[in-house]
């Protein structure tokens, strides 16, 4: 990862956002740069990953014109030799294509990139920022407004807290230019379905997977790979032993009295052959960390803490015990394929509408929970589920396919695989059991233990009339709510809401969002 800022006004300096900007250096601790410009500065962190030595180093330059990205441009290499023909480059890095492409294409060159990115770029001739982000929003980037009423984009919250009154989140897919948010990529409205019959949408989605794990496989510094011993991370893993055709780096994490995951990780790596290591956690380490997470999350929702919890203490195992600087992972399958919950989709239209939703806000929940505990350990995350073209080929598929009437969730992408022998039939055709319940059922219990001691049920009722925005319904959620307001105070509006099941389903009218608390859970704890 890396992190970036950008602004336009006169009346701050390079110098007197240099703290700020300071906030997220563990994403890019490797190098920082701070360009004052004719009409802008422009700062980048610096996390080596492609083209390693100094020549990497942003903002890059064409002419008078600079830009600064946090990305993976994929397929970059033939891009640069075609553009080559017209232009120069000083180094190896993906990102030094992104000028050319805005002198050739303009803002029309967004709809080119398949890549996972935040980015802004300076333009001369209009002394102006344009800011763009990529389709699922899997690279971070928000924005404010300055007390002269002009834009501060920047890659965290927490760059901007203190500086701007009001941050968002830059929304997926946009770009803004001219003073205004366009979109220049949906990839969640289908007009038409695909009219492909099962067997020829398992075949695609096996290739199409494939070659998302494949592209992401290209990296200048050492890869290791996030295994929860649950379907999505280690077809991950499995893929990538198989296109590696060497031993790969795993990792995995537990409580220490009662983890899941754990078993299910080992038989994996010892399935696939790779070199695997396990992270285990105590309650107090969960509890002494609550405080850490919150801040580095810039979030109150319940479930997006909850399996942060065992996500960033791996990752900060990996970061003090290893060279590991890319981690592949598995997120965003839940979003396209369904959760536990969407078993009670009441129709196929509804299916795929929860499934759009949940697309669409990935960046505000999962999405968010991947980077912020990969970046703020100094590490890059890739995530082949969330590869453009998969993602609109998954989402074009009928929904009546998707929908879980085989006794088994997420059914065609276990098919997908059922002949490749790359996975255990036991993992291959595991049940789906949520991460932050994975880790171990403790956890979560820790965590509502914790927060019933912090407050008498009076100073709940008084706790929760403080919010009139996602009001807390629950002492844990009003512990969340209270720890965010210390960091990002009056910016809750961030996070579109909590994340939970859809209340209006049938067995989906719950008051926590652990997929336990469901009927259907049944063999996913075991």
């Amino acid at each position: 990862m890396c992190s970036i800022i950008g602004f336009t006004t006169k009346e701050l300096s390079a110098q007197s956002v240099r703290a700020y900007f300071d906030r997220t250096v563990s994403r890019g601790p490797d190098a920082t740069r701070m360009a004052t410009l004719p009409g802008a500065v422009l700062g980048f962190h610096r996390l080596s990953i492609m083209g390693l030595d100094e020549r990497g180093m942003q903002p890059f330059y064409l002419g008078d014109d600079a830009v600064v990205c946090n990305g993976e441009l994929y397929g970059f290499r033939s891009m640069r030799e075609e553009l080559k023909k017209k232009y120069s480059f000083k180094s190896e890095s993906d990102c030094e294509i992104i000028l050319p492409l805005y002198h050739e294409y303009g803002l029309e060159m967004f709809k080119k990139l398949d890549a996972e990115f935040a980015m802004i770029i300076y333009d001369s001739e209009k002394q102006e920022l344009i800011a763009a982000r990529d389709p699922i929003g899997i690279r971070p980037l928000y924005y404010g407004h300055y007390s002269d009423g002009s834009m501060i984009f920047a890659s965290e919250p927490k760059n901007l807290v203190g500086l701007c009154d009001d941050i968002m989140p830059f929304p997926p897919g946009h770009y803004y230019a001219d003073g205004k948010f366009t979109r220049y990529a949906d990839l969640t409205s289908v007009s038409e379905y695909s009219t492909d019959d099962i067997d020829t949408v398992c075949r695609k989605i096996r290739e199409k997977l494939v070659a998302g794990v494949e592209k992401r496989l290209d990296a200048d510094a050492p890869l290791g790979f996030l295994l929860s011993g649950g379907l999505d991370s280690s077809l991950v893993c499995a893929i990538s032993a198989k296109i590696l055709g060497k031993k790969i780096r795993t990792f995995a994490i537990g409580m220490d009295q009662d983890p899941i995951d754990l078993k299910y990780a080992r038989k994996v790596a010892d399935f696939i052959g790779s070199e695997h290591m396990e992270v285990t956690m105590t309650r107090d380490e969960v509890i002494s960390s609550l405080e850490e997470v919150i801040a580095m999350l810039g979030t109150y929702d319940i479930t997006t803490i909850r399996a942060s919890m065992g996500m960033y203490l791996c990752c900060k195992a990996i970061h003090e015990k290893t060279d590991v600087r890319v981690l592949l992972t598995g997120e965003i399958s839940d979003e396209l394929f369904g959760y536990k919950y969407t078993d009670f989709a009441p129709t196929p239209e509804e299916f795929q509408r929860e499934a759009k939703k949940r697309v669409d806000e990935l960046h505000m929940y999962d999405v968010l929970r991947a980077d912020r505990c990969i970046s703020v350990n100094s590490l890059e995350a890739r995530v082949p589920f969330g590869d453009l073209d998969f993602v609109r080929y998954v989402m074009s598929i009928d929904p009546k396919m998707k929908m879980n009437t085989y006794g088994m969730g997420k059914y065609l992408l276990r098919r997908a695989f059922e002949k490749d022998g790359i996975l255990p039939d036991e993992i291959l055709w595991r049940q789906k059991a949520a991460f932050s319940d994975a880790v171990g059922h403790s956890m979560v219990d820790d965590l509502k233990a914790y927060a019933e001691s912090r407050y008498s049920d009076d100073e709940f009722a008084a706790g929760c009339k403080k919010y009139d925005f996602a009001t807390p319904f629950t002492k844990e959620s009003l512990l969340y709510r209270d720890i965010f307001e210390k960091y990002y105070p009056g910016q809750a509006k961030m996070v579109k809401d909590f994340w939970m099941p859809n209340k209006t389903w049938p067995g989906c009218d719950v008051d926590d969002p652990s997929a336990r608390v469901l009927k259907n859970y049944g063999a996913s704890g075991k």
